[in-house]
């Protein structure tokens, strides 16, 4: 049989383009013992692989060229050998951009219990996206009941997960996303107790300033280094920043970032900044799922998706994550009877 593939086949200067992909036809490989073969239904597009992209290294390793793009995935077994799999299921995991593909058995998991959830959840709320806003903001973020908390990217696939956790467990919550459109989202749709826009024409030091009168006590943050240092000056003694992305950064070189000058508020303030990534608490999924799947139902927790149909509109959908333009979880899935 044979498969589609999207491979690199340049380093990315600025945003990706198709320019930098090649679309390749190759033969899949017999499925051997302990592996299966399985067709993919939905993809997730992540700002992340953007750094690997570039051959940076993280917490995963850099793409080599000519390596299948990288990223979540769900899917469908079409042919297993001596697994605990049956042909038919529903099995998430982290294959690629790629229609169909064999993989080991050891590098998928059956789909999550979704509770009436769309199959689409499974790489939302359900999936990487949901476990990275519970961890990240009760565990990382420790937050506390009546602080006050600045979500940035708030109208993004994570960050607006972000936000509604934090209004369920009590915390004052204020959103920064770019235009009116979005901003009137997170406080009309999402209930935030007030937005702040980018691209406004009161600066955002300004804006800042009249949000938070009295400080920040948790920033949850997926801009980048300007952002770091910009919301500095305003955290509150023992405050806690969360590092979860830097999509304004992922596409500039290492040496070309806004430089964080502000740090030695962080000695007199006392302040925690720290990194994390959702796979640090991959043996926990199922604590944060509970919770999501109950709030979920409860009408508590909304989602907003940005699904494109066609599994070669990947690379556009990919592109659109760095345009400011996006709202919600951005998914691409290979067919209209994947997104219910």
């Amino acid at each position: 049989m044979r498969a589609q593939q999207f491979t690199l086949k340049n380093r990315p200067k600025g945003i990706l383009s198709s320019e930098d992909l090649n679309l390749v036809t190759t033969d899949l490989p017999t499925v051997e013992p302990g592996s299966i073969k399985v067709r993919t239904l939905l993809w997730g597009v992540d700002p992340g692989l953007r750094m690997r992209l570039s051959g940076e290294t993280s917490y995963a390793a850099a793409l080599p060229i000519g390596g299948v793009i990288s990223g979540f995935t769900v899917g469908e077994v079409v042919e297993e050998n001596d697994t605990p799999f049956s042909v038919g299921d529903i099995v998430t995991g982290a294959w690629g951009w790629c229609d169909f593909a064999v993989v080991q058995a050891a590098q998928i998991r059956p789909a999550p219990e979704r509770g009436g959830l769309p199959l689409s959840s499974l790489l939302g709320t359900m999936g990487v996206p949901g476990v990275t806003s519970y961890f990240g903001l009760l565990e990382v973020g420790d937050l506390k009941a009546g602080e006050n908390v600045l979500v940035t990217s708030a109208a993004g696939g994570v960050g607006s997960i972000t936000s509604q956790i934090g209004k369920i467990k009590g915390a004052r919550v204020i959103g920064l996303a770019g235009g009116t459109d979005k901003c009137n989202w997170l406080t009309q749709s999402l209930g935030l107790d007030g937005a702040i826009d980018y691209k406004s024409d009161v600066d955002l030091d300004t804006q800042l300033t009249e949000q938070f009168p009295d400080g920040i006590d948790v920033v949850f943050e997926n801009i980048g280094n300007r952002m770091v240092d910009l919301v500095l000056p305003h955290m509150r003694e023992k405050g806690r920043i969360v590092i979860c992305g830097q999509t304004e950064d992922y596409n500039t070189a290492p040496e070309e970032r806004y430089g964080i000058k502000n740090t030695s508020l962080m000695i007199g303030k006392r302040l925690r900044m720290e990194g994390f990534v959702a796979l640090d608490y991959a043996d926990r999924y199922e604590q944060a799922r509970a919770p999501i799947r109950q709030w979920s139902k409860e009408g508590r927790l909304l989602t907003k998706e940005n699904i494109t149909i066609g599994f070669k509109n990947l690379p556009d959908a990919f592109a659109s994550l760095f345009t400011g333009s996006e709202l919600g979880r951005r998914l691409v899935a290979a067919d209209e009877s994947c997104t219910r």
